[in-house]
């Protein structure tokens, strides 16, 4: 891997191409992030870089992190999140990445966390079918339906589709276009939406399978 950032998820808008075309986007603010951490295969067993993200008040950081951001010469943020360069010995501590590492027409691989929405039944959860709403059926039709003969196995199988909670999991979109890339303010447009509400964070690396 030789580019990814950690951003945040703004909103989604339309950018019109000169052909006429309305391409929805996703506006991500990516980075800047400062590397904390140079890790090499020396020290460390393996290459990679540790870089922060979302600046954070001081006395809310504990003091291991608090050291690291003052040995890296940063200021304290929230979020470190370890990217594995192959060219990892580039960069210094301290240095920036910013979202000029991007070009539009890029195809970026962008992870984030869902939206939560509580608990639900099956039939959101696992788009199952509700039950029929004739012939004796009722008076609830969106359960679960039957889980097994209560004679053998006297037991409900092991991953079956149940109700529970929904959302709030780590999902990849892969193969995903940049749009645009706005240097100035770290602005990074991406086609189509991606993983999570408005206000997640997220991260935007090449894609590993390029189609």
């Amino acid at each position: 891997m030789k580019k990814a950032i950690i951003g945040k998820k703004l909103g989604m808008t339309q950018v019109l191409t000169p052909e006429g075309l309305v391409i929805p986007v996703t506006v991500v603010e990516a980075g800047p992030c400062p590397v904390v951490q140079v890790k090499n295969s020396e020290k460390d067993s393996y290459d990679a870089l540790v870089v922060a993200f979302d600046k954070q008040k001081a006395h809310r950081v504990n003091k291991a992190r608090s050291g690291a951001f003052k040995k890296a010469g940063v200021e304290t943020y929230r979020i470190l999140k370890e990217f594995k360069f192959d060219n990892c010995t580039d960069y210094s501590l301290g240095q920036e990445i910013k979202a000029d590492i991007f070009a539009e027409g890029d195809k970026v691989d962008v992870t984030g966390t869902t939206r939560g929405r509580g608990f639900t039944g099956v039939i959101q959860r696992w788009n199952q079918h509700r039950l029929k709403m004739t012939h004796g059926t009722g008076p609830v039709h969106r359960e679960v339906g039957s889980m097994s003969a209560n004679s053998t196995p006297s037991r409900v199988f092991k991953n079956k589709n149940m109700p529970g909670h929904y959302g709030v999991e780590r999902v990849t979109i892969q193969n995903l276009d940049i749009v645009k890339v706005d240097t100035e303010r770290n602005i990074l447009l991406v086609k189509g939406c991606i993983p999570g509400p408005k206000g997640s964070v997220v991260t935007i690396r090449e894609a590993v399978k390029r189609s």
